[in-house]
């Protein structure tokens, strides 16, 4: 009897032991890939984020980074932008023609939808007070349905061309009636309804900046 319960404990022990060193090897395991994956998810996502400013500033050839730091906007160099550690500042990106003309502000930001987050990504052109582009970098709202948002070709094109005064409004689908109107899309409502928050609201807190920087210029 005490030899048996000697040899159950001696193997509980064991089994213990072979649970925990397979832990910790799994564990090594899972820090070794993130090590490893983290910079190329990084430059994928600096790519991706690359592609939208061009998309959503049509005719733009090249950009710069500015960044919001001691309560105003900043133009980082090209030093800053390669050598210095991703910053947790807000940033938006000023657009160029080839001629070196500004043609506006590509402009992130993300709002709580249906499922998760939505972040996105849209043009201002300020001499229109217009918002001329809009990218979804990304969503996780339902296939079918909430991902309307991104396969709906009629509500991407009234995001082109939206005046943002004096607000940005959300009317249902066929009440459109002015330039700062967006129709939402049937059977994506709620999602419809988040990107055209997130437009209004990101709007709203980049103007004062925006304003003043170009005041400057």
């Amino acid at each position: 009897m005490v030899e048996q319960e000697q040899r159950t404990g001696t193997s509980s022990t064991r089994m213990i032991a072979t649970l925990g060193i397979a832990g910790l090897f799994s564990g090594l395991a899972l820090v070794a890939v993130f090590l490893f994956t983290r910079p190329i998810i990084e430059a994928n996502q600096a790519e991706a984020l690359r592609r939208a400013v061009f998309q959503v500033l049509p005719g733009s050839s090249s950009f710069q980074t500015l960044e919001f730091s001691n309560d105003k906007l900043a133009l980082l160099s090209v030093e800053q932008e390669n050598n210095a550690p991703k910053s947790k500042n807000p940033q938006i990106y000023a657009g160029y023609s080839k001629s070196g003309k500004l043609l506006g502000f590509a402009i992130p930001g993300e709002e709580a939808g249906f499922q998760d987050k939505i972040k996105a990504i849209f043009g201002y052109d300020p001499q229109r007070r217009m918002l001329i582009g809009f990218e979804v970098l990304d969503s996780k709202e339902t296939p079918g349905l909430g991902d309307k948002i991104i396969k709906d070709k009629y509500f991407r094109t009234s995001l082109t061309s939206l005046e943002i005064d004096p607000k940005i409004v959300a009317v249902k689908p066929g009440q459109k009636t002015a330039a700062n109107q967006v129709e939402t899309i049937t059977g994506a409502t709620i999602s419809s309804k988040t990107v055209i928050r997130l437009l209004d609201k990101t709007i709203r807190r980049w103007l004062p900046s925006i304003n003043i920087y170009l005041a400057k210029q």
